[in-house]
This record gives C-alpha cells, structure tokens and sequence, in this order.
C-alpha cells in the first residue's frame, strides 16, 4: 500500500476497477457504463483524494449525472480486457499501397542532396 493509501485506509485494489489508476480516459469512458452510483461514486471520490485528473473527474461526475437522470447501467465486463491492452502488432500501419506520394525536396535541399545558391540556378 502507498503513503497515499495508508493515510485514507483505502486499499486501490477493493476499487470497482481493479485497474483504475492505470486507465486512461477513453478506456475509463466505456469501463464504467456497468457501474451502478455507488461504484461511480467510489471511483469519483478515490479519484479526488488522490491522482484529481481534471478529466476523470469529469468523466466520473458525467456519468453519475446520467445514472441519477434515470440512465441504467449498461451491459459490460468492468473486468474485461482494456482497449489496446491485448493484441499488439507493432510497427508502422503505413504500406506502400496507403503511404503519400514522394515530394518535391525543400528548396533549402536536403543532406544528400544541397540546394544551390539563388545566384546559381539554371
């Protein structure tokens, strides 16, 4: 437990989320649609007694808006794998076939190839 958990008593591991201190916000967006109020509630005030990210808090305070407007918590698996967490291909996404035409050099030139002087072009 950190100093920061020892002062509350408050073990991050008995969260909703098991992994809430490490999501990031589009992932904690569509983590906490299964929550009901208490478990959002919970969240919000962990949140504000330790990391206060502007926009988890945000998120947080959204969404127990919704659920006290009427909106239901919605199907989902809190525990379920994070988005991009899984599968990793690596490398570039970029193919031959999706990549940009070759350019023009700038006209300062480049390393391998050095522009001329104003006064020398022909």
């Amino acid at each position: 437990m950190s100093q920061h958990d020892r002062g509350t008593g408050h073990d991050p591991h008995s969260l909703p989320l098991a992994d809430y201190d490490e999501l990031p916000l589009p992932a904690l967006e569509s983590r906490i649609r299964p929550l009901g109020p208490a478990e959002v509630r919970e969240l919000l005030d962990h949140e504000r007694r330790h990391a206060r990210r502007t926009g988890a808090v945000e998120v947080l305070k959204a969404r127990l808006g919704q659920l006290k407007s009427g909106s239901e918590p919605s199907s989902g698996d809190p525990s379920a794998p994070r988005p991009g967490a899984g599968h990793h291909r690596g490398g570039s996404p970029v193919s031959p076939a999706t990549s940009s035409a070759p350019g023009s050099p700038p006209p300062h030139g480049t390393p391998d190839q050095p522009g001329r002087p104003k006064g020398n072009r022909a």
